[in-house]
């Protein structure tokens, strides 16, 4: 396994690259991220010239990717252009987004996977049932439903919410901003009811927003896999023997029926972190998705590059991750 994990490493690093050039190409090739800095009145054009010398913004495209590529692989991220100014490091400013977005997409992911797999698997052992028949409606009804309608229909309800909570003399319970930019060192807490109340509130209406998405493909796949896997012929055997249901479902069907699932969790994750846009957007969480829109309506192409780096690195381990747990999951399937 050890040297298959590796392997699979060496292979990303070659697409990491062709990625990381294909992006810088085309968003070198949008405009002038020192448009905005031209436009201004009285601008000194040699300070201008001096911008562009630092960026290398004087060089060819080619020459500026290598350039870019020498030193990113030494620590230097190099700086942000956007609104003009070209001298705010670019690491963290994209290790902030990166907190911020890590922190809303994690717990939802975790908490859409644990309720996602439970679910699937009743469903699928009380086939045609009532419960059958409620899971897969409630999954069809998300399904359905575009993120940001899920997104806003929790928010006018935490305002009525935050309105009762008002009424009783308290502060707004749902949506407190400032746990969604402050770093968790600089936190403060009066009691664990307080620190409860206040991550609670900070964190359910985006996190219900990501996980309804992700629990209604979570349960899908699951139930259809956990059927398809009752339907096997050493789960038949095992049942001929004289074992328990609960025994032949959690001991000989479940663990090979999370596979497809694991598969999932690995992509939809890379999804999620890159796609959490709509709900930063709605919520005011300023990620991930925030960052990449801004660094795109500013041309900012440091950021930009840092962005799709720590992006791709988190699909690669998540993808990595998922094709260890194969082997765990189903010996089979091992490779040395």
């Amino acid at each position: 396994m050890v040297i298959y994990a590796l392997r699979r490493l060496a292979i990303s690093i070659p697409v990491l690259l062709v990625g990381s050039f294909a992006v810088f190409m085309m968003v070198a090739s949008a405009g002038d991220p020192l448009a905005e800095l031209k436009g201004r009145p009285n601008i000194n054009p040699a300070a201008i010239a001096e911008t562009e010398r630092q960026l290398d913004l004087d060089k060819p495209i080619i020459v500026r990717y290598f350039l870019w590529l020498w030193k990113f692989l030494h620590g230097d991220w190099g700086v942000s252009v956007a609104q003009g100014n070209a001298m705010a490091p670019v690491f963290p400013k994209v290790m902030g987004a990166f907190e911020v977005t890590l922190r809303l997409v994690v717990g939802a992911e975790i908490l859409a996977l644990i309720i996602g797999v439970a679910v699937g698997v009743l469903a699928a052992v009380k086939q045609y049932s009532i419960w059958d028949y409620i899971a897969t409606t409630l999954a069809f009804f998300l399904f359905s439903m575009p993120i940001f309608c899920v997104a806003i229909v929790l928010k006018n309800y935490a305002i009525e919410i935050n309105g009762w909570v008002r009424d009783l003399g308290l502060t707004d319970w749902l949506g407190n901003p400032w746990l969604r930019t402050t770093s968790p060192e600089n936190l403060s807490f009066d009691g664990f009811g307080d620190f409860l109340a206040k991550y609670s509130g900070a964190f359910l209406l985006p996190t219900l927003s990501i996980m309804a998405i992700s629990f209604a493909a979570y349960s899908r796949f699951q139930r259809a896999s956990m059927l398809e896997t009752l339907n096997m012929d050493y789960v038949r055997t095992a049942r001929a023997k004289g074992l328990s249901s609960s025994r032949v479902v959690f001991r000989h069907a479940f663990r090979n029926a999370l596979i497809p699932v694991a598969t999932l969790f690995s992509v939809n994750f890379g999804q999620v972190l890159t796609g959490a846009i709509i709900t930063e957007t709605v919520f005011n969480w300023h990620g991930m998705g925030t960052l990449l829109v801004d660094s795109v309506n500013h041309l900012d192409p440091s950021t930009l590059m840092g962005w799709l780096v720590v992006v791709a690195v988190m699909v690669v381990v998540a993808n990595l991750i998922a094709d260890l747990l194969y082997g765990i999951m189903d010996p089979r399937i091992r490779v040395g």
